[in-house]
């Protein structure tokens, strides 16, 4: 968990100084939206695969050459002349999206080997907290890197974030290295043609993991719209500093992410309980009301706590949603993760193209209002249907009498 936090920090030092390097070079915005389109697209269709890979390919090993190929891939913008750095800067955006993906599909599909059953809301609590706290120190020093030591630098600490996660995982002891074989459902790697039927199959498996997957998809969308208004938002609040309020809001965000993980943690210890289905859908409720009422004008106090609260909703989602999906065998639950990557992956392009449009018209609470909304919506549909499916739960039968 250290080196995936290691690596984390890079990821988001990376999209920082990339993004800027994209425009920088190119000097034209919609070069930027193509890189980040690459990215996502690479992503969404590695998440189509992964299932399959997994099958075939230790995770472990899949864990180990993500990291290499995103380490191995930065080499071209460290070592070329500036002039030449375009081309390579489209194949980063390709590996970086499909590796980054299946690195993740990996890593949350063979958390249960690793740690046993029963640890795996501990360890997966673990694993956000470090990205949350990769996720402010990568944002907080992208603009420092860059602006000092330049470009070249902030690749040459990518490059070395990704070796550093490479180690932890070829020196991680996991049984079998994380192999899903075993616990595959029949025709589950057989190639191909057979991947979108085994992934569908593994979420109708559990009562309303389908629903779960598709809500979880509807939140992404939501999280786009607030990852595009924030900046617009912040600047119209200080156009002297139009960062202020963006950094602030997000390592406010980061503190109430960590203090759920403590409480998650401190909660399993205690009850030897996992944060169940029914926890994502109020979480995805109170994190999704948070984030507009972040966008409706109170006092920075006020937006202090909120944004404390959208981070703690946030981080309990997703501890519960991974939990949730690791009750999968082996098998189908690599396929499972692989397709909730890829409607996630969805749901956030998607969002982000039609956020973007609609910002140019209509203001930032509008915008944000409506795509969580959606997403509250959808939550309670959610808890709904997991409430009729504990209703229509038969209740254990009493021990008879001697």
């Amino acid at each position: 968990m250290a080196g995936y936090a290691v690596s984390s920090y890079g990821t988001f030092l990376n999209m920082v100084a990339l993004n800027l390097f994209v425009y920088e070079t190119t000097g034209r915005a919609l070069a930027m939206g193509l890189f980040m389109a690459l990215r996502l697209g690479a992503g969404f269709l590695a998440g189509l695969i992964a299932g399959t890979l997994l099958a075939r390919f230790t995770a472990k090993s899949v864990m180990l050459w993500a990291n290499i190929a995103q380490g191995a891939v930065m080499l071209p913008l460290i070592l070329a002349p500036h002039g030449r750095r375009t081309a390579a800067l489209f194949a980063v955006s390709v590996v970086v999206g499909s590796c980054g993906t299946l690195f993740m599909v990996a890593l949350r599909s063979s958390v249960p080997e690793m740690v046993g059953e029963e640890r795996r809301s501990w360890a997966n609590s673990l694993s956000v907290t470090g990205r949350s706290l990769a996720m402010v120190a990568g944002f907080a020093s992208a603009g420092v890197v860059v602006s000092l030591v330049g470009y070249t630098a902030a690749f040459v600490v990518d490059l070395g974030t990704f070796a550093v996660c490479a180690l932890t995982v070829a020196l991680l002891p996991v049984a079998g290295g994380g192999k899903g074989r075993a616990g595959a459902s029949p025709g589950a790697a057989a190639g191909p043609r057979r991947r979108t039927p085994v992934a569908f199959a593994a979420t109708a498996a559990v009562p309303g993991l389908g629903l779960m997957v598709a809500l979880r998809g509807v939140d992404a969308l939501g999280s786009s719209s607030h990852n595009a208004a924030l900046p617009v938002h912040s600047a119209a609040l200080d156009a002297a500093h139009p960062a202020l309020f963006v950094s602030a809001f997000w390592c406010l965000w980061a503190v109430g992410n960590i203090v759920a993980q403590q409480v998650i943690q401190r909660y399993g210890r205690r009850t030897g309980r996992t944060v169940g289905a029914a926890g994502f859908g109020y979480g995805t409720c109170v994190m999704s009301a948070a984030f507009v009422l972040a966008f409706a004008g109170f006092p920075a106090a006020a937006t202090a706590v909120i944004a404390l609260v959208a981070g703690a909703a946030d981080g309990l989602t997703e501890v519960s949603y991974t939990s949730h999906l690791q009750t999968l065998p082996a098998g189908p639950r690599a396929h499972a993760f692989g397709l909730s990557a890829t409607v996630e992956n969805l749901g956030f392009g998607v969002g982000m193209i039609a956020v973007a449009a609609a910002l140019d018209h209509v203001g930032p609470l509008r915008v944000v209002g409506w795509s969580h909304g959606a997403a509250l919506a959808f939550a309670v549909v959610f808890l709904i249907r997991t409430a009729g499916t504990r209703a229509r739960r038969p209740a254990p039968s009493a021990p008879s009498a001697p």
